[in-house]
């Protein structure tokens, strides 16, 4: 079968398509004949040696990935010719997948399976940020640095899904019209974000701010936070990691609250199958329905990952297998 693999620690250069023996399924774990692939900021940097999982090279990539149960042991609660979607922290990339049935969450029939590649992880994590994190509530404002990539947009969907008023801060126009089409109430550029926000929310600032960029962000992401605002650090996608001043934290009675949600969800069976389950009524409606940017076959695995390097991705880039 064609595996997904890192041959070495150099980037897109360094991520092959090969050949490489089909999986076993071990009793309890699930096989998955695979069709989409999703590309994710954690591809990127496992396969430069960066991420704070660090397997042995060569291995196989792929955070999620969606498709159809070939083979399953009763009681697993899924069947033979299932459509599922599926998430790992890598070893998704191949035709063959197995693994275990927390892993794998059942689609409804109007997702497609290029959608499916693009949900679970940027969803996941968003329901954890917004409903374990920040205690979102109906009618709270949120607002998102980053907000175009896959993290950004899947923060917005899903705060729109819970009932709170979105806005999205992104870095050019283009990228403006992309969020306000999927669902934004309002965007701004980074460039002067914080006056815009403060203008947008009467002076009051927003009660939830999700920040997927870092950087020098981080000052003017604080500012915007009204009272008792919860600023969530999802990641670092600006390069560098910010500080923070924690007297500023008293001014408004705010909070700096991390969004480790691989570690936590991973680590406890079930809770991602609940996840996605609160997930479910969101898709129905059309609330959440995640861009899907652009579609590459496989073979065309490390273009994809430079287009994520490059950081000329609207959305999610996902590769067809099948």
């Amino acid at each position: 079968m064609r595996s997904v693999q890192v041959v070495s620690l150099d980037g897109p250069a360094g991520v092959r398509v090969v050949e490489a023996p089909a999986p076993t399924r071990a009793s309890g774990e699930v096989l998955v004949e695979v069709h989409a692939l999703g590309t994710s900021w954690p591809d990127l940097l496992l396969s430069r040696g960066e991420y704070q999982l660090k397997p042995e090279v060569p291995f196989q990539l792929g955070v999620d990935f969606a498709g159809v149960v070939r083979e399953s042991d009763e009681g697993s609660g899924l069947a033979v010719g299932d459509r599922v979607a599926g998430c790992l922290p890598y070893g998704g990339g191949a035709d063959l997948v197995s693994t275990s049935a927390d892993a794998l969450f059942p689609l409804p029939d109007g997702v497609t399976f290029e959608k499916a590649a693009a949900l679970p992880m940027n969803y996941l994590t968003a329901q954890f940020a917004l409903e374990t994190r920040a205690q979102l509530q109906p009618g709270e404002t949120v607002l998102v640095n980053g907000a175009a990539g896959g993290v950004g947009t899947a923060c917005l969907q899903v705060a729109k899904g819970y009932g709170a008023r979105t806005v999205a801060v992104v870095s050019t126009q283009e990228k403006a019209d992309f969020v306000r089409a999927l669902g934004a109430d309002e965007a701004v550029l980074v460039d002067g974000f914080l006056a815009a926000v403060k203008e947008l929310t009467d002076g009051r600032g927003v009660d939830v701010l999700v920040d997927v960029v870092g950087g020098d962000l981080m000052t003017d992401s604080l500012r915007s936070l009204g009272q008792l605002g919860r600023l969530l650090v999802v990641g670092f996608t600006g390069g560098t990691i910010p500080q923070v001043k924690v007297n500023r934290l008293l001014l408004n009675n705010t909070d700096v609250r991390g969004v480790g949600w691989g570690a936590y969800a991973m680590s406890r069976p079930g809770f991602m199958r609940r996840q996605w389950d609160a997930l479910l009524p969101m898709m129905e409606s059309g609330v959440v329905d995640p861009p899907v940017g652009t579609t590459y076959p496989v073979e065309e695995v490390a273009r994809a990952l430079a287009d994520l390097e490059n950081r000329t991705v609207l959305g999610k880039t996902v590769l067809t297998l099948r």
